[in-house]
């Protein structure tokens, strides 16, 4: 039988735990600096080393074939092509039409996805059609890296071929620079029903490995269909750089890539293992295309991105999982309706140094295993202005300045939420937000060494005006604002009792009490919305522990836990028996953290 509680909660929406919780602001001061001399750097992670997440790849092979690019033709081992490394003329683009001969639609293309005969036929593409590792240096201003092992490739593990760039720099119009069409599927097997988030493709048959500075510059190929087959797919590659099958990212170099449309593309999975990746897209950064099965996995490396340079765009986004367990993530998506990071079935931060931008909210799950806060603001934001968050007595422990970022800091935009974490952020601990100011310290790609931080001046402080707090086991934050949520046990709000969690009663009045109940003396509702006001009524005293007690013959589930609702604090490090909040500090109560009406503080 469903218990419904309406006075406990209401007694618990006011005394500030688990809703949003109105409090007085706090004047925010003019400037802000301080790093703490007294802290010893041994407190806090550097978060920003310029070798963060990077690690030199060891080959799976013990000889390479040297290929060196040039729009006069290519050199293998110094010499001229081989039956395994060749050139032709044969890349696939969409075409300047809009059906076959036979009459039948040739694709989904618009004409601006269309390119003539002659333009494909001025690009190179160079064949790749055996395993191994090759080294890939020079000059390709029109053409195609093409890596083709044949139709027996998909479930052969010898399959694999290693792209070492090593000082290349390609240009392709008409369709991806970089293309894994044929390799090893290192989960040859996968179906959405057994798809988890934690995915193994250390045997992926696509491993694009980074030495030195690279440049790419890459194109897409829309939807083609096949002709007199009802309009079933023959080709489709929407990223810069694309591979049909699972891909990994390695190395200690530099990829530089500039993608019409997607950025790096799988069809399954894709992880970055290591390396520096700089994108910039007119659509996704990164995406993952299998729906309820890709995973995009980042254990290491630095990647900065800026997407939707287009009309849409977000900064990550897998069709199934995203998951962080370390590197350095910067993101920023399409102002107009993207996110930072995007997933199907849930974003994971268990590790690495976070900062992800965009105007939609989809934040990282509860079950993520390292501190984050999702920030909802209350206004547009510039991502020109500098993150900033700091201990209770100013030490900076994350610092992202864009203006310090060369991916993002020609690109000033504007965005409502934000994705922040690092190694620094601990629960339990209470810290201050700011916007804009100035930085003084080491920094890498806009993310500081945060040791070496010595100054921070001229930062607006922020404030909140509400929580996301869930209850059961997906704890503060962690839940998309349209996500369900659970009460613990059998435990139940009534029905629309409350607005997404987020401390409003339901349109026009109060739930009813259980019979024989009325609320305490002096309690009012807030003009008719139902809202209660945030104020503890006159002769209302909080039973000893800071918790209400039940109507009488009621009892909480065995399995409630009062932690999950704010347990012996509020969210800001109010103080529950007072039923005061300082809303300036964001009270890290869980691993993720949801604060809403984020603003300036006043």
């Amino acid at each position: 039988m469903k218990r419904i509680i309406p006075l406990f909660l209401a007694l618990l929406l006011l005394a500030g735990c688990g809703a949003d919780t109105a409090v007085t602001p706090t004047a925010a001061p003019e400037t802000t600096s301080g790093v703490s001399e007294e802290t010893p750097a041994a407190d806090y992670a550097p978060l920003a080393a310029a070798d963060a997440g990077i690690s030199p790849y060891t080959s799976r092979f013990s000889g390479e074939t040297a290929i060196t690019l040039s729009d006069e033709g290519i050199t293998v081992n110094g010499g001229g092509e081989t039956d395994s490394v060749y050139t032709s003329h044969d890349i696939v683009y969409y075409e300047d039409r809009d059906a076959y001969d036979s009459g039948n639609p040739y694709g989904e293309g618009s004409d601006a996805d269309k390119h003539t005969a002659d333009e494909a036929a001025a690009h190179t593409v160079v064949n790749i059609t055996a395993p191994g590792a090759y080294r890939i240096s020079g000059t390709l201003s029109a053409g195609q890296l093409r890596v083709d092992l044949g139709d027996n490739a998909y479930y052969d593990e010898s399959a694999v071929v290693e792209l070492i760039l090593d000082g290349a720099d390609i240009t392709c119009t008409v369709a991806p620079a970089i293309l894994f069409q044929n390799v090893y599927e290192c989960d040859g097997e996968w179906s959405a029903d057994t798809a988890t988030s934690q995915v193994d493709t250390s045997a992926a048959g696509a491993v694009l490995v980074l030495e030195g500075e690279n440049t790419v510059n890459g194109s897409y190929v829309a939807k083609i269909f096949k002709d007199k087959e009802g309009e079933k797919k023959l080709w489709k590659q929407d990223g810069a750089v694309y591979s049909y099958m699972s891909m990994n990212v390695e190395g200690t170099g530099t990829l530089n890539l500039t993608a019409g449309n997607e950025g790096l593309d799988t069809e399954l999975h894709l992880t970055i293992n290591s390396g520096n990746l700089n994108i910039r897209s007119g659509n996704d950064g990164i995406n993952t295309n299998e729906d309820g099965v890709s995973v995009t996995t980042i254990n290491g490396g630095n990647v900065h991105i800026i997407a939707g340079l287009g009309d849409e765009g977000d900064g990550i986004d897998s069709n199934g999982y995203l998951v962080i367990n370390g590197g350095i993530v910067v993101a920023s998506a399409n102002p107009a309706s993207d996110a930072g990071l995007d997933s199907d079935l849930g974003s994971y931060v268990n590790g690495g140094t976070v900062i992800a931008l965009g105007s939609t909210i989809d934040w990282a799950e509860s079950e993520s295993s390292q501190v984050t806060m999702n920030l909802q603001f209350a206004d547009f934001q510039s991502s020109g202005s500098a993150v900033v968050v700091t201990r209770e007595d100013g030490t900076v422990i994350f610092a992202y300045d864009p203006s310090a970022d060369e991916v993002l800091g020609d690109n000033v935009r504007r965005y409502q939420g934000a994705v922040v974490s690092c190694a620094n952020f601990q629960v339990g601990e209470r810290y201050h937000v700011y916007l804009d100011g100035t930085v003084t310290g080491s920094d890498n790609g806009g993310i500081y060494d945060v040791t070496t931080v010595t100054a921070y001046d001229g930062g607006t402080q922020m404030m909140y005006t509400g929580t996301d707090v869930g209850f059961g086991g997906r704890g503060m934050g962690g839940q998309r604002p349209d996500g369900d949520r659970e009460m613990p046990g059998d435990m139940e709000f009534p029905e629309e009792a409350m607005k997404d969690f987020g401390g409003q009663m339901p349109e026009g009045e109060i739930p009813e009490l259980p019979e024989g109940e009325t609320m305490p003396e002096g309690f009012e509702g807030r003009g008719d919305r139902g809202q209660m006001d945030g104020e503890m009524p006159e002769d209302f005293t909080m039973p000893e522990g800071g918790m209400p007690e039940l109507p009488e013959g009621e009892t909480m589930p065995a399995d409630f836990d009062p932690s999950q609702v704010g347990g012996d604090q509020m969210p800001g490090g109010g103080d529950p028996q007072s039923g005061t909040a300082d809303n300036t500090l964001f009270y890290m109560a869980d691993k993720v953290n949801a604060f809403s009406g984020v603003t300036a503080a006043e």
